[in-house]
């Protein structure tokens, strides 16, 4: 059955991933981006599908344009924030305005349009740097950076507006997400893009620290997935949930796995720690099977050498990174 979705931050990496498979699914698909850290190409791309489609270029931070936008929707998809770790440290009070304020923007207008139900792009980083091998949903929330604390904020509005109001909502705790149409050239781009292009170039890739760190490594796909499932889960309103593949790898090991799909064999450069960053992070994700029926559709390293093979092909020859 058609149906219509909002995705918010639809400009974004995550965000046009979700929109263009509820395109390609046949679904009616209403997007919004401010384009502060999205990629008017992303929006192109959703263009380029000829699907049941509308753009809006606005802010969640403006609860009368979602008002709007909202009108007999049946799903909202909220994507929208400001990410980054470094980036919250820099500003939180900027971080705090995108991540706090617009998601309770995001959830008054869904509630005020009787929208179905509301899946909430959550982080782990609202989990902090908590001992252990895996992070359940359990665990007491022990957020580090104003990112992880404005995040963890929007998961217990969305927790709220189920309990207050009857609005359906969920939380999907994102654990590094990572595939094609990610930006590698931003201040606060993501390790996985930034280490594939320099490694492109054949520039050895900078680890902060001693490249022990770990991360649960997750392709885009899976997210897709989970999303679409978190749609329609009966059992999942008014609950957090990990999204992730459940897997460990740490910075130096991706750096040997690039090079084995590369080819290359480019040692990295070791630099200080930076404040804010997890040693480790791997999701139990155990409650997303039994609540969603999820599993992971892209194992980590068949996404890395899909997201390899995208870049390969989509940076200009000659590119300088």
């Amino acid at each position: 059955m058609t149906q219509t979705y909002v995705v918010t931050g639809a400009a974004g990496f995550i965000g046009s991933h979700i929109a263009e498979r509820l395109l390609r699914d046949g679904q009616r698909v209403r997007v919004i981006d401010n384009l502060l850290t999205g990629q008017r190409e992303n929006l192109d791309c959703l263009r380029s599908l000829n699907g049941d489609l509308s753009i809006t270029v606005g802010s969640i931070t403006e609860l009368e344009t979602l008002r709007s936008l909202f009108r007999g929707v049946d799903y909202v998809l909220h994507q929208a924030a400001l990410p980054s770790v470094p980036r919250s440290l820099a500003d939180p009070l900027e971080t705090h305005r995108h991540c706090v304020t617009g998601t309770l923007n995001v959830l008054i207008a869904a509630r005020d349009n009787d929208v179905k139900r509301v899946v909430y792009a959550a982080s782990s980083s609202a989990y902090g740097d908590q001992a252990g091998d895996l992070k359940d949903e359990r665990l007491l929330p022990m957020p580090i950076s104003p990112y992880g604390a404005a995040k963890l904020a929007g998961e217990y509005y969305a927790a709220a507006f189920t309990h207050s109001f009857g609005l359906e909502t969920v939380a999907l705790r994102y654990f590094n997400v990572f595939g094609p149409r990610q930006d590698p050239n931003s201040t606060y781009a993501a390790v996985i893009p930034k280490f594939i292009t320099q490694m492109l170039a054949d520039q050895r890739p900078t680890i902060y620290g001693d490249g022990l760190h770990s991360r649960d490594f997750t392709y885009v796909d899976n997210v897709v997935a989970g999303n679409l499932l978190a749609c329609a889960a009966p059992a999942a309103v008014g609950q957090t949930i990990n999204l992730a593949i459940g897997g460990r790898i740490t910075m130096n090991q991706l750096v040997a796995q690039l090079n084995a799909i590369l080819g290359t064999n480019l040692e990295p450069r070791y630099t200080a720690e930076r404040p804010g960053d997890i040693r480790h992070s791997q999701a139990d994700v155990t409650k997303a099977g039994q609540l969603l029926g999820y599993e992971p559709v892209v194992d980590f390293a068949e996404g890395l050498r899909r997201t390899v093979n995208w870049y390969r092909n989509s940076l200009p020859r000659g590119q300088d990174l």
